[in-house]
This record gives C-alpha cells, structure tokens and sequence, in this order.
C-alpha cells in the first residue's frame, strides 16, 4: 500500500472522507470471539475500514443486507483444480458463487504431465480468476520412482517459482520413503522451501506417530490425510494443521469431526483435494462442508471459523479469513446459515455473485502451449497386450475398492482363469484392469484385478489417473478396453464410456489430459451426458465412479494399485505379481 493509499484509509477511518461501499444491517461472523455482531460493514479500496455499529459512516454505494448473516469468504485449504476438469479462469467461475474467494491448489497433475510449462499456465491463467488463487509447489514430479510421468521436477526446476507471490511453499510431500530415508532430491527440495521461509504440506496417509516424528523432523507442517478421529488427533498432538476433506471420492468429514474440540478447534481447516466438476457446481465445496458440520452438531461460529480464519493463518495470508477492520473485503451473505445458502458474494469489496450467478464476464483462457494439448501418446493395443497370464493356479492378489475412499484393499480371491488367461467375471465382480503410459510412448503396461466396481458390462476409460495421469482403463472385456484407449488417443485424454465397441458417453480434455477447453456450462451438460451413459452399464452405481477409477494408480496410497510398471503393495513400497504363488494358508482368501 503506497503514502496516498495509506492516506486514503486514514481519512476513511476517521470519517474525513466517504466510503466506496457499505453493507448495512448484517449480523456478521465474529471469528475471533466466535459471537455474532450487528454492524455496518465499511470498505474502501478492497479493505475493511470499519465495522460500523452506530452507523456513523457514508458511502458513495449502500446496499442493506435486512439482517442477514454475513461470513468472510471461504478458503479451500487444499485442492486440485485439474480435478475439476476445468483451468483456473473457469474454475473460479464455478466456485464464487457458492462463496468460496480464495484457495490454494497443487498443480502437481498437470506439472506431472507437463512440467514446468504447466506450471506456467496455471499461474498464468490464474490471473485471469475472480477469485484468489494461491500456489504449492509439486513436490513428488513423478511421485514415486515406481510409474513413468511426462516430467522430472527437481528443486533447481521449482526455485524460479518460489518468487512468484502467489507461490507459499511446498506441496504435497507424499514420497514418505523419500522424506524418512533422507534421500538426496527431496532433501534438496525441503530445503529450498524451509530456506525461503515458506510452507510445506504434508500427505501423511497410513504413518505412524514416528513416521510422523520424521515429516516433523523435515519441517511438514499440515496433513490432509486423515480417515480417523485418532489420526487427526496425532497429527494435532504433533503440532500440525489437520485439514478435514470432504472431496469426490474421498469423504472424511464425519469420521473427523469428533477429533475437533473447542480447545484444538484452531489447528483444523476444510479442503476438498479433488472434486469433480458436477458436484462442485451443485454442492460447492467448502460451503457444503460447513453445512455437514453443523448437520452433525458442531457450533456454526466453529465451522466458519475452520473455513476462514484457520485457513488463512495456516498458509500466512494474514489479510484474509476474517471480516474485521484492516482485512480484504472478501465476505458471503447468506439466505440461510443451516444449510449455507448463499445470497451474494463480494470480492475485494465488489459483488462478484448473486443467487448462484456470477456477475462478471469471464476472461479468455490464457496461451495454451502446444505440446500440452497434445500428451496423449498410446500404442496400437491388442487382446494379446492385456492378457494376465497364470502359471499355478487361480488366487489372485486382487484391488479392493472402497466406495468413497481412496485408500483400498489388498485381497486375495480366486478367479477365473481360462487356458492360463484370467477372464473378467461380472457375476464375482471381478473386472480387469489397465494403466498405459502416455507420455513418451514407452509402451509400458500395467495389467491388474479389481473387485467392488459393480459394472455389468463394457468399458470405462480416462487420462485422469493420480498422479501420473497415463490412461487406465477398466473393463468386463478386451474388446471394450480397447475401444475406449482409442478413444482416450482420438481425443486427446478425457472421460469415455464404452458399451458393446461402441463410445456412448464421452468428455474430450484436451489440456494435459486433464482439463476442458469448454466452458464450464458446456462441459458440464457433456459430463452429466458420460454420468448418464455411465448408469447404461451400471444401473446400481452409487458412488462417483470416475473419480474413483482415477485414484486405483496412485502407489502412496495404501493398500494395493496400478501403475504402468505393475502391481504395486503399498504397505511393502515394492511391486506383487498379480498371481498367488503360494495358495496355502492364504488368510485373506474370500
């Protein structure tokens, strides 16, 4: 803020000038003291001059919020926005209106895809937002030695970013093996950002208290994996942030409350991680979170508080997360606060929504690189690509999905097995599965098993695919399988659905595999169209399937995944055949 700016405040603060704006009558979210005060809200130049409670100021605009509730914008601890299928620029769109004005994001899909050009257009394309869009540095480019990604991210690669004022730290750390072994790339990494003084996130899934000990140790400071009340606890214990997610396919929310006290409340905070481009538009994110909170007991005042202030304090944005004199003028009014709906939203002190809507016309997406429209790079596939072959027997060590989780279970289960080949079962919910490296056309494959799915026929195929985003397929045929890979190359990455060799439902995204070139209005009317051809081969399905999908390759994970190099066990870091050789005294045999 410059001397006339400064100046400009000053006067503003003592009633020698007027306002630019104020809202009048709102009985606004005291996060500090957690109560509820009737005041005028008094902004100036983006900044919070005043909350008026005798009504002493003037302003060049006035607008009566008649009693209404008014909360500071919502902060989205952690998200990734490729998850949405959407750039920054659109994203920002779709989320304003349901009160959410800043969030920090790790790009590290499309990083891993793209490296260090799509570092570049994220932040690029976030200038064009509405919202405040903050960076984490990727961390784990690729995220394990395990899986071949389209690029190599080491500290030298991230440095140039860190100047970036939108950029406050490190990412993710998910390599735990890397950060407990001490090796010598991530040292270099934790580093760099402990040196600049900035952040650093943890990924803490499966650790124990002294697995912890050691992120602590490395100067990790939050955790968004938490699926206990137990775990969080530690984490807290520890002197870490928890961020309780409530995503798409990760739903963590009730299982975490019962960690948050009165007295430990501060070092909580709501995130997302990943969610999908339907249910943010018809949920929101961090919104819906607050109102689950309530639903289930927690005080109002106490959820806002997470959502806001918490937030904001955690990642340093000491100017955010609070409606209070000095603060950016970044605040919600709601038509109800149970249920968290949402009247207008005012950014920097200007309304950016209203009833659901966006009041601004949006900006074009920024320059698009050309290699990153173009990263889809598969062979010519054929049956013989996707037979598992069994040598002794029919145990399999077989991938148990969890519905509305990310983490799975490693089981074992027999199977069919036809002339030494596994073939699908529908009736045993057994299918097979794909990973096909992408990037630099090694021709590495990764075949598998997988139980809990519940398709009854066909073939389901995507780009998105945690974290190195090569195409995995999921099918009760070979036929099908390769139908949507082809697919998946013709458009250059996205979502497919496949019946009887046929394409029936499709989203194209083209940018990294990841993200729509449509705007947000198109592109949902297309992926309600792919959730729709979806329920033609699934008609029982509950769960949000593609997310789901997308998450089986990530090998950091527990308990068991795919990737394009193979079967991977979590627990033991190492890849398993997918057969059984040994069948006896097998206790996870169902």
């Amino acid at each position: 803020m410059n001397n006339d700016a400064m100046t400009k405040s000053i006067n503003i603060s003592q009633k020698r000038m007027e306002a630019d704006f104020i809202l009048k009558n709102a009985y606004i979210a005291d996060v500090f003291s957690l109560c509820w005060r009737k005041a005028n809200i008094v902004v100036s130049d983006g900044k919070i001059i005043s909350l008026d409670e005798m009504d002493e100021f003037t302003a060049k605009k006035v607008e009566d919020a008649n009693g209404r509730y008014v909360i500071p914008g919502l902060i989205d601890a952690h998200i990734h926005i490729e998850s949405s299928m959407l750039p920054p620029s659109q994203f920002s769109q779709i989320l304003l209106p349901h009160g959410i004005t800043s969030v920090i994001t790790d790009p590290h899909e499309i990083v891993n895809v793209s490296g260090a050009k799509g570092m570049q257009f994220m932040l690029e394309d976030a200038k064009n937002a509405l919202m405040d869009i903050y960076f984490m540095l990727p961390s784990s480019v690729p995220c394990t030695s395990f899986e071949n990604s389209g690029a190599v991210m080491k500290a030298k690669d991230l440095a140039p970013f860190l100047q970036d004022e939108h950029v406050l730290g490190l990412a993710e750390v998910m390599d735990f093996p890397a950060v407990l072994g001490t090796d010598s790339d991530m040292m270099d990494k934790l580093a760099l950002v402990r040196n600049a003084k900035k952040i650093i996130d943890g990924h803490g899934a499966g650790l124990t208290k002294e697995q912890l000990r050691g992120y602590r140790a490395a100067g990790i400071q939050t955790d968004h994996e938490c699926v206990t009340a137990e775990e969080a606890r530690e984490r807290i214990k520890q002197g870490m942030y928890v961020f309780i997610r409530e995503g798409s396919a990760a739903k963590n929310l009730r299982d975490l409350l019962p960690a948050v006290t009165p007295a430990n409340a501060r070092r909580f905070a709501f995130c997302t991680d990943d969610k999908h481009l339907d249910e943010l538009i018809e949920e929101g994110s961090i919104n819906f979170a607050i109102s689950l909170a309530i639903k289930d007991g927690m005080n109002p005042l106490q959820a806002i508080q997470l959502a806001t202030l918490n937030a904001a304090e955690c990642y340093r944005l000491y100017d955010k997360g609070a409606i209070a004199e000095g603060y950016t003028a970044d605040f919600v009014m709601l038509e109800d606060l149970q249920k968290m709906t949402i009247a207008s939203v005012w950014k920097n002190g200007q309304k950016v929504a209203k009833n659901g809507q966006v009041l601004h016309e949006e900006k074009e997406t920024a320059h698009i690189d050309d290699c990153i429209l173009h990263s889809v790079h598969l062979p010519n596939l054929t049956v013989d690509d996707l037979a598992i072959p069994f040598n002794k027997g029919n145990v399999a060590n077989v991938i148990g999905i969890m519905p509305n989780q990310i983490t799975t279970q490693h089981l074992e289960k027999e199977v069919d097995v036809v002339e030494g080949v596994f073939v699908p079962s529908v009736e045993k919910d057994l299918l097979k599965m794909a990973v096909v490296e992408r990037h630099h056309s090694l021709g590495t494959i990764g075949l598998g098993i997988v139980h809990g799915f519940g398709l009854k026929q066909g073939a389901v195929a995507t780009t998105i695919a945690h974290d190195s985003h090569n195409a995995i397929v999921v099918g009760t045929n070979d036929e099908d399988m390769l139908c949507a890979l082809k697919a998946l190359q013709e458009m250059q990455g996205g979502l497919v659905v496949v019946k009887e060799g046929e394409v029936i439902g499709s989203l194209a995204l083209p940018i990294a595999g990841l993200m729509t070139t449509l705007d947000a209005e198109t592109a949902t009317k297309k992926i309600k169209e792919t959730h729709k051809a979806l329920q033609e081969i699934h008609p029982e399905l509950y769960f949000h399937f593609f997310l789901t999908l997308s998450f089986l390759s990530l090998p950091v994970i527990p308990e068991l995944k795919l990737t394009d190099t193979g079967l991977f066990d979590v627990k033991t870091f190492q890849h398993i055949p997918v057969e059984v050789v040994e069948q006896e005294g097998i206790p996870n045999l169902i």
